[in-house]
């Protein structure tokens, strides 16, 4: 088949929901119709098949479900991404997680772990190593493997630099990797205060009280319903004075929400929760 016979309607993403859910239990009906039909069309296109292939493998093919599970959660992203928000962190909220004589960062949506260790040199700098513990979560296993390793390619590290550069810190990024030939991996000191864990935004509960949590680059793809599901969760997972960060392309519409959070820095959406 060609790409421009990839035609898929609405009754047949639901259909997909449906048969997802049930073979896999992940629940997908959260999720913009808009960007899953785009991304479903896109896999179809690659692996130049029919939507009748596609539910057949879905069901029988387990190694493709996991390909299809990283096409849909979309994992894109970099060391020290949107450098601004990075500053604004660095200046509005470690000065607040100094005064703990322990904190607990969450990165919802984690992927293969930028953010996480982005989170965990920014405590670094700020003397706060031993004083933090950084969770990483993402619904998708594969992604979860790389988080781990800690190991990059030397390519993407030259652009990660200049992210780093643009935030203020001190020294290099360099300082915090160890090359390996044609990749760099985070020291171990970074990793000893990580740990990456299989979490389902759409089912799953609190699991810790953290007094920072990041989810950015991820509330894009979910329909209102289900990000004040996930809002009403990341609340009861916040500390009282907690910091919640959704970033620059992503807001707290609702206005029931508005009245549980403060609005800390309105450029980078972070937030600081307001009552116990």
């Amino acid at each position: 088949m060609t790409d421009t016979s990839v035609i898929i309607s609405s009754t047949q993403i639901s259909e997909l929901i449906d048969l997802v859910k049930r073979i896999h239990g992940f629940d997908f009906s959260g999720y913009t119709k808009a960007s899953l039909k785009r991304r479903i069309t896109r896999i179809m296109q690659l692996k130049k098949i029919s939507y009748y292939d596609l539910k057949h493998m879905l069901v029988n093919d387990q190694s493709f479900f996991q390909d299809f599970l990283e096409e849909i959660t979309v994992n894109v992203t970099e060391m020290f991404r949107d450098p601004t928000f990075y500053k604004a962190v660095n200046s509005q909220v470690v000065p607040y997680l100094s005064t703990y004589q322990h904190s607990k960062i969450w990165v919802a949506g984690c992927s293969t772990g930028e953010e996480v260790y982005s989170l965990a040199i920014l405590m670094r700098e700020a003397g706060l190593s031993q004083k933090s513990f950084i969770y990483g979560t993402d619904i998708n296993t594969e992604v979860l493997k790389e988080a781990r390793k800690g190991i990059y390619s030397l390519r993407n590290i030259k652009s990660y630099a200049e992210n780093y550069q643009l935030t203020g810190l001190r020294g290099s990024i360099s300082d915090h990797f160890t090359i390996l030939y044609d990749a760099a991996s985070i020291h171990n000191e970074l990793k000893q205060n990580t740990l990456f864990s299989v979490h389902n935004l759409v089912s799953d509960g609190v699991f810790n009280e953290f007094q920072l949590i990041s989810c950015r680059n991820v509330f894009i793809y979910f329909e209102t319903e289900l990000q004040e599901r996930i809002l009403e969760l990341f609340y009861q997972s916040l500390c009282p004075l907690g910091y919640l960060c959704l970033g620059s392309k992503e807001t707290i519409r609702s206005d029931a929400f508005k009245k549980k959070f403060k609005v800390i820095n309105q450029k980078e959406n972070i937030y600081q929760k307001v009552g116990s």
